[in-house]
């Protein structure tokens, strides 16, 4: 009797192995989409390598539904054309993967996406799609081509005396703080046999009295910020001002302006290419102003 006591113990059916321990292939699907949901969309993509059981489960639309901003059928809508529009047929995490490439809008002159490790929306306005004074007196602006910047064209100002660039926007966007940038560059960089160069001839005036930047929403908030500019060659985010958006449902309507009208000197050598709109939560090298 004990011996067949011994040999029916083994909840594994093996009689002479030890017990086998659960293993994270033993995860119910169902389980293992309740922990991806609670992780951010990178930690999902890691977590899908895992296993067959995690790997299906990181296809669940409830999962990357959750990581869409609210208002993700209203960008479509706008910014998509009709035959593109089917978008909306797909898994959502297809979905989330298209919005986070840039698609631009307005005659390609503005672009939104969302931030891959939030899901935050981001938006950018081309230097075409800003109000910049001066900018069809070929004296004092041109727009050149470049690389270095996604619309592949930036302004660049030889010099002036009154340097002015203003902004307005009107988007829907979901509850939450967004921080808005002014992508500037002192010089114009190039290519030379291959490697780039820059040409900082025209870089004046910029050290002797700072930049002004202003933001105004249409709920009343109101930042002014000021900073001087730095940093030749390089292109530098300098931070104008954070907004609030409680109203996930109302338009909220932006302008913004950077500005330097001290007209006893010139200044020169700027090379302006588009203004950006962050979620405040994802971080990003900027130039923070006084």
């Amino acid at each position: 009797m004990g011996a067949n006591i011994s040999g029916g113990g083994s909840i594994d059916g093996d009689a002479t192995g030890p017990p086998l321990r659960p293993r994270l292939d033993d995860i119910p699907e169902s389980c293992a989409a309740l922990i991806l949901a609670r992780l951010n969309p990178p930690e999902i993509c890691n977590l899908a390598r895992l296993n067959r059981s995690f790997r299906s489960a990181s296809l669940a639309d409830f999962i990357w539904e959750s990581k869409l901003p609210s208002n993700y059928k209203l960008i479509v809508e706008k910014v998509f054309v009709e035959e593109d529009r089917d978008l909306m047929n797909l898994k959502k995490k297809d979905v989330y993967a298209r919005l986070t490439k840039p698609i631009p809008f307005d005659g390609g002159t503005k672009e939104i996406w969302l931030d891959k490790n939030t899901g935050g929306v981001c938006l950018s306005m081309s230097s075409k799609a800003l109000t910049i004074t001066g900018i069809d007196d070929r004296r004092y602006w041109n727009h050149i081509s470049t690389e270095e910047s996604s619309y592949r064209t930036v302004a660049y100002l030889q010099q002036t005396w009154w340097f002015e660039v203003d902004g307005e926007l009107e988007f829907q966007f979901p509850a939450g703080t967004y921080s808005l940038f002014f992508r500037l560059h002192l010089g114009k960089s190039s290519k030379r046999l291959g490697r780039r160069v820059c040409n900082t001839e025209h870089v004046h005036g910029w050290d002797i009295k700072p930049v002004q930047f202003q933001l105004t929403t249409s709920d009343g908030q109101h930042v002014v910020s000021r900073c001087y500019l730095d940093n030749p060659g390089s292109w530098v985010l300098y931070h104008v001002g954070d907004f609030i958006v409680e109203n996930s449902n109302a338009l909220t309507n932006i302008k913004f302006s950077s500005t330097q009208i001290d007209c006893t000197h010139t200044k020169g050598g700027l090379c302006v290419d588009a203004a950006f709109i962050y979620p405040s939560s994802a971080r990003k090298e900027v130039k923070l102003c006084s």
